[in-house]
């Protein structure tokens, strides 16, 4: 289970059995959402955040967090994807204490 980002106590990350499209989850003391990276021709036209079912949602203030993390990050997130599951490298994870917006 790759961490990627704490984020003010959020946690965005893979799970290690995913699979695509390219997507992160994020998490908080039980809640999760996911973040799903539309890509055509090599190029995010869309994020699209839902739930993830069987858990409840990020609360607002969380989802406003992780909204402003998967966008500030988008192409980190996919190099750490490609990183991850197609090069089987490691990937680190980063503590962010200061706000990205």
């Amino acid at each position: 289970m790759p961490k990627l980002y704490d984020y003010f106590g959020l946690i965005i990350m893979f799970y290690a059995n995913e699979h695509e499209p390219i997507h992160v989850h994020g998490k908080s003391q039980g809640r999760e959402s996911r973040a799903e990276f539309i890509i055509i021709e090599g190029e995010v036209i869309e994020i699209n955040f839902t739930d993830v079912t069987g858990r409840q949602p990020l609360q607002s203030n969380e989802m406003r967090y992780f909204k402003e993390i998967v966008t500030v990050k988008t192409n980190e997130i996919i190099q750490k994807w490609i990183d991850f599951f197609v090069l089987h490298k490691h990937v680190s994870a980063e503590n962010i204490t200061r706000r990205l917006k």
